[in-house]
């Protein structure tokens, strides 16, 4: 499969570049603002085709071998409203052509990652992007973490080592990564201990479409889409480059990022790389109890593994250094119609799983006996991931009566994750994935322009080892899309379908040796021991009865409709509907066994559990989870004052979700002679300190819904102001008593002031969650916090090359929080006070 998704890119490639070139009329124009000054950044784009120029410096742009007839010119440049400008081209072609843009309050940007690259404005659904220095300002060590402040976004914050991106409150396997609209390939929907194998340090955007995305990347996107772009492989051979370091000063994190595109004639590369190097963090009350800490042993003598030993009462979060780095390499042809490229990608890191570190031979010793120091020392789970990308694109314009480009893209990842206990290898994690997506734009057809996306998606997933809890899987997907839409009058209307077939194919079901226990107290136990036989007796028959392997086939259908109405001017009105259909993945079907990444013991929908803890195969068929969303959102963008507001309703039916059961596990006793029940018993207490609570993958149905806001004030021209919050709720339906879905993020409000001169910027931010009281059966509760950031930045310029020297302040106030939204909160704080320190540079 993998020769044919590299012959078909090839063959369209190849057809494309092939076309003849018959269109020989030119546009030539400039860009101006509403004051009537030039603009210098900013791109201009014909709508319907592949053909995009960069606004030059003296605001001009050029189109060459045009089809004359109707065009639609747009314009985009950050801080102005885009612009739509409609002409009709003669044959003499068209020069001196002006167009002037207003200014916006907002920023705005092209989306690479919807179907037409509209604009964040221009979408129906509601579409975020960071960029610039803004996405500098937020990078963070992991990509959760760098978007956890966008609005309707959160993150799943695994100790500050791996963490995901949340959008309104869904993530795992319905919220799809991208890396230049490709999955990323990893396996970080599977388990939070995983981390996204995308790396923001060296994009030149992230782009987020919140709520169902499914048409145009397929039932995976259910929940949404982020999208980290980079010219990996260049479009263009400008020469541009940059470079950043920066220290941490919590954890001692030293990171360095950099990238160099240029070539010369037909020919682009792009050359980019990071490395980052981090300790344990410390979490807040760290000086407080190291002072305790040193007050309670003074005159003692130090012992190195006294401190290791003792380091959470220091206040560090044990097991969360890490150490990344990552390289790329890419090369284009570039075509008078278009480009091919090719890019290879290794990037790798080890990191500390915390809250999995524990004394391996602590309960070996009677109390008083002597021991060595050393079997004291904890044992380190630790992952380590390797990974290969290959990534080959192309864009071609097409001189056709009925086709404008032919775009194609393809990758393939090869994943590899290791789970490293105590220096040796436990269970390892590999995923080899290839993809190919291919979109052909029409020409316009009755006022209409889209096109139709070939998509085909091919996942080999393996996980090896006593940790292993799910069973290897092949999953196949391919899916067919079309999306139109036109302009009438004020109003743009949006409209797509899209029909996929997803194939999972499990050759072996696997079943864990376990038995179901409630929480133990005495009486329990001697239960537990009185009914050995028989709990072996129904574990056989579970065995028994196991088909052996199982293939499940999918067919989910997605279809939505949208419009856009620009009511006067400066505002618009956007409405989409999306009924969206998803797959269900291999691990929320067929898991059975421990989970180290979420610290329980995993059952799929595959099987059941009855109010007893028998466990008993699914007899029901497995269903497709099937979506209805909503989104209103109203935007003012023009003039010093404006917002984003969007109310959004989603209603799933048959959600799949891990439900806490009630029960935990433990190991299924074989028949023991008489003489060995002393021992075994004996054994008891230090057993059930592995004992894991049981949960299982239910289909149930699920109401969610929500409001964003985002408001932009220009008080001056130096001074600016942002506020901005959100609100998830997550409802069971027909549940009783109103139950929630777990780890549902809390509300949230923040607000920010913002000063900048030609050579100083600062930025103060404050962000306020509240407590989070609306939990899942068997979930604690989490309080509120407060978070204060500050952000300083020089910026001048030597020999041409733009310079920032900058200092970011976390955590001021030194907050003890913990997110509701981690598998990890009790027992992984958010970083302590910190300050990163560093320097960038731009050419």
């Amino acid at each position: 499969m993998k020769s044919s998704a590299l012959i078909s890119v090839s063959v369209l490639a190849a057809l494309a570049t092939m076309s003849p070139n018959l269109y020989a009329k030119t546009i030539t124009g400039i860009v101006k603002d509403q004051n009537g000054q030039v603009l210098t950044t900013g791109k201009v784009q014909i709508m319907g085709t592949n053909k995009s120029t960069t606004i030059g410096k003296d605001g001009t742009f050029t189109f060459n071998d045009v089809k004359p007839g109707k065009v639609e010119v747009h314009v985009a440049s950050a801080k102005h409203i885009h612009s739509s400008t409609e002409f009709v081209l003669p044959e003499t072609g068209l020069f001196d052509v002006e167009i002037n843009v207003e200014n916006s309050s907002i920023e705005i940007f092209d989306v690479t990652a919807s179907a037409f690259h509209a604009s964040t404005i221009e979408s129906a659904a509601p579409v975020s992007v960071i960029a610039g220095q803004d996405l500098r300002q937020k990078q963070a060590s992991t990509l959760g973490d760098t978007l956890k402040n966008e609005v309707g976004v959160h993150s799943t914050f695994y100790g500050g080592v791996a963490s995901s991106p949340i959008i309104r409150g869904l993530d795992g396997p319905r919220v799809l990564i991208t890396q230049n609209g490709l999955d990323s390939g990893d396996a970080s929907r599977v388990g939070p201990d995983h981390i996204v194998a995308t790396d923001a340090s060296t994009a030149t955007q992230i782009e987020i479409l919140r709520g169902p995305a499914t048409l145009f990347y397929g039932s995976g996107a259910i929940g949404g889409v982020v999208n980290v772009v980079d010219q990996r492989i260049p479009d263009n051979n400008d020469f541009e480059g940059e470079a950043l370091v920066e220290r941490n000063t919590n954890n001692s994190e030293e990171s360095f990022s950099g990238s160099l595109k240029g070539g010369s004639g037909n020919f682009a590369f792009n050359v980019q790389g990071y490395y980052r190097d981090s300790d344990d963090y410390r979490i807040p009350g760290y000086a407080e109890n190291e002072k305790a800490h040193d007050d309670e042993h003074e005159g003692e003598e130090h012992d190195e593994n006294e401190d290791e030993h003792h380091s959470d009462v220091e206040g560090i979060v044990e097991n969360s250094a890490s150490r990344s780095k990552g390289l790329t390499f890419g090369t284009s042809y570039l075509m008078d119609n278009g480009f091919v490229g090719i890019s290879i990608e290794h990037m790798s890191s080890l990191y500390g799983i915390p809250g999995h570190a524990h004394d391996e031979h602590e309960d070996e010793h009677e109390e008083g006996e002597e021991h060595n120091e050393l079997e004291e020392m904890e044992e380190v789970v630790r992952g380590d991931l390797q990974q290969n990308r290959y990534q080959i694109m192309s864009k071609h314009q097409i001189d056709s009566a009925l086709i404008s480009a032919v775009n194609t893209s393809f990758a393939y990842t090869d994943y590899t994750h290791a789970e490293i206990e105590n220096g040796e290898i436990g269970t390892v994690f590999a995923n080899d994935s290839q993809e190919t997506r291919v979109e052909i734009i029409h020409q316009p057809f009755m006022g209409w322009r889209g096109g139709l996306s070939l998509h085909y998606k091919s996942s080999d997933f393996e996980a090896i080892g006593e940790e292993a809890f799910t069973p290897p899987s092949k999953t196949d997907s391919f899916g067919i899309g079309i999306i139109e839409e036109q302009h009438f009058g004020d109003v743009l209307f949006q409209f797509g379908a899209r029909i996929e077939r997803v194939e999972i194919d499990v050759p072996m079901i696997q079943i864990g040796d376990i038995e179901l226990l409630e929480e133990h107290d005495e009486e329990e136990h001697d239960a537990a021991h009185d009914d050995e036989h028989d709990e072996h007796d129904e574990h056989n028959e579970l065995a028994e009865s196991n088909p052996g392997s199982d293939k499940e086939t999918f067919t989910p259908i997605s279809l939505s409709a949208g419009a856009v109405w620009d009511f006067t001017d400066g505002y618009n009105l956007g409405v989409s509907f999306v009924h969206a259909q998803r797959a269900p993945s291999s691990p929320e079907l067929y898991s059975f066994g421990p989970h180290i990444g979420t610290s329980t013991y995993e059952l799929g929908a595959f099987f059941t559990v009855d109010d007893e803890g028998d466990i008993a195969f699914n007899e029901n068929e497995l269903e497709i989870e099937k979506s209805n969303n909503i989104d209103i959102s109203l935007r003012k963008f023009s003039g010093d004052f404006g917002f984003v507001l969007n109310a959004f309703y989603n209603q799933v039916d048959d959600y799949y979700f891990a439900a806490d059961t009630g029960f935990v596990s433990g190991e299924e006793h074989e028949e023991h002679e008489e003489d060995g029940m002393d021992e075994m018993h004996d054994e008891e207490e230090h057993a059930h300190e592995d004992e894991l609570p049981v949960f299982v993958f239910n289909a149930v149905d699920v109401d969610l819904y929500g409001f964003e806001a985002q408001v932009n004030w220009q008080a001056t021209p130096s001074l600016s102001f942002q506020a901005q919050g959100d609100m998830i709720r997550t409802k069971l339906a027909n549940a009783e008593d109103g139950k929630y879905l777990p780890r549902t993020p809390p509300t949230r409000l923040g607000a920010s002031a913002n000063y900048a001169t030609n050579d100083w910027q600062a930025e103060l931010s404050v962000n306020h969650y509240f407590e989070q009281d609306r939990v899942a059966e068997f979930e604690s509760s989490t309080d509120g916090y407060t978070l204060v950031d500050l952000n300083v930045n020089y910026v001048t310029t030597v020999r041409d090359i733009d310079v920032t020297v900058f200092l970011k302040g976390s955590n001021l106030t030194d907050e003890e929080a913990r997110v509701h939204t981690s598998f990890l909160k009790d027992l992984t704080p958010v970083q302590g006070r910190s300050f990163i320190m560093g320097v960038s540079a731009a050419f």
